[in-house]
């Protein structure tokens, strides 16, 4: 309790919000409800009276939250998991409001079951408010994008049409179900489950900068307070610095407006060879596009870029004159500004088609050494001969970037043990390497007993 108090005391004096709340607990004894009843519910009983006997006389700026990502074990269904939540909640409640000071009227914090955004849960939590009758309770869900780009599997690397759908649909359910009947909503955690600042590459960079620019900015629409959900990998406990102050500077300027992207902010220029014009599509999301800039200098529109309707073309001229030498990897990082928001960053990249070699290894991995040449890895397909899936994820050919393999350094990708585990033995396995550029490259592995063998196709 102390450390507890030491925490919400540093942040109140910073003028911060906190929320606090009952977390990993959920998982390791309240989900015991339903097969030891009794016991949970006088260990959470205990606790929640403790907590609201130490935090009334706290700010108000202080809210107070039932349980973090709360599950059942052992239950029947969705029926009774409601039904179990809703007396958490109630103790909960009884407890808070009962311990006087500030907590009489403080704000309090609900969950759906599991913290979803469904509607059958959705549904289930109005109802238990409509049973509390108090306005100063407001409701909670999580939201960490659409599975499949969050953590990068089924060919999901973009921030697509279905990605986006599926945020639409989250927080228009959410809003229809609680902020436009006057019930405030707090997004408790969000963020993108494979985003880590010390594993890039999962989820490319200007993808979930897209991300991240619209789900602020629908958010504020749809009048959903948001709490960035922050282990480490956004800022630097230590320098108390944003890791990538870029994508901060988009998160912040979400809060307030939209910003302009494009389709990518990755142009590609080969190492050799006669240089092209290359095109990007413009996201304007309501502003105006108002030119490019190389550092301090503007770029010439017409002879060092043309815009025809949402096309923007950077011509030869320019390319050749900002990769220079074309050595690999980014040569000239470009500014598209628009007139609201964070401008977009392009990189002007040379590259060449990447070269894998031959490998040999065992069931506990496999490096494949691998000449990136100025590229970077997006995703991984694997077949078996006779057209079925490889991998642990052997619903789709497009494996899962972690759980599968890796690129995290400049040498290799990685191939993990448990995807040697999933496959079959002695079975040739086709790899298609996808990269950003559009290079794809296949290779062929093969499990036999414990040893792997690896050649470029």
């Amino acid at each position: 309790m102390a450390k507890v108090r030491q925490v919400v005391d540093l942040a109140l004096s910073e003028d911060l919000y906190v929320l606090l709340n009952m977390h990993h607990d959920s998982w390791m004894w309240v989900n015991n409800l339903s097969t030891d009843h009794d016991t949970v519910l006088a260990r959470y009983t205990a606790t929640w009276t403790q907590i609201a006997a130490e935090f009334r006389d706290r700010s108000p700026k202080l809210a107070l939250e039932s349980i973090n990502e709360p599950t059942f074990s052992g239950t029947s269904g969705d029926d009774e998991n409601y039904r179990l939540l809703a007396e958490l909640n109630k103790v909960f409640h009884r407890i808070v409001r009962g311990s006087g000071g500030g907590n009489t009227n403080r704000l309090l914090v609900l969950p759906t079951l599991y913290t979803n955004a469904d509607q059958g849960r959705l549904d289930a939590l109005a109802t238990e408010l409509a049973d509390l009758r108090d306005p100063m309770v407001a409701t909670t869900v999580h939201f960490y994008g659409w599975w499949p780009f969050s953590v990068n599997i089924a060919g999901y690397t973009r921030f697509d049409a279905t990605s986006e759908q599926d945020l639409t649909g989250t927080f228009d359910r959410v809003h229809n179900a609680f902020t436009a009947r006057g019930i405030p909503v707090v997004i408790g955690e969000y963020a993108l489950l494979a985003y880590d600042h010390y594993r890039p590459g999962i989820i490319q960079r200007g993808e979930q900068r897209k991300y991240f620019e619209f789900l602020g900015d629908y958010a504020r629409r749809r009048n959903l307070t948001t709490m960035l959900w922050d282990a480490g990998q956004f800022l630097n406990r230590n320098t108390l610095q944003w890791r990538d102050a870029e994508l901060f500077g988009q998160i912040k300027s979400s809060w307030a407006t939209r910003s302009g992207t494009a389709s990518s902010d990755m142009v590609f220029v080969p190492k050799s060879g006669a240089v092209t014009g290359q095109e990007l599509t413009l996201n304007v999301n309501g502003t105006d596009f108002q030119g490019l800039r190389h550092g301090s200098r503007p770029l010439h529109r017409g002879r060092d870029y043309t815009v025809s309707g949402n096309r923007l073309t950077l011509t030869a001229t320019a390319l050749t004159a900002l990769v220079g030498d074309r050595a690999y990897g980014v040569n000239a990082t470009l500014e598209a500004r628009f007139s609201r928001g964070v401008p977009w960053r392009i990189d002007v990249i040379s590259n060449d088609r990447p070269v894998l070699s031959s490998a040999t290894g065992n069931t506990g991995g496999l490096s494949i050494p691998t000449q990136f040449r100025g590229d970077m890895l997006a995703t991984m397909e694997a077949k078996y001969d006779d057209g079925g899936n490889a991998g642990p994820a052997n619903w789709t050919s497009y494996q899962q970037w972690d759980t599968a393999f890796s690129a995290y350094t400049g040498d290799s990708i990685k191939l993990t043990a448990e995807f040697f585990t999933s496959l079959r033995d002695n079975a040739r396995v086709t790899l298609t390497f996808h990269f950003w550029s559009g290079a794809k490259l296949t290779y062929h592995v093969t499990k036999s007993g414990s040893a792997v063998t690896g050649s470029p196709a």
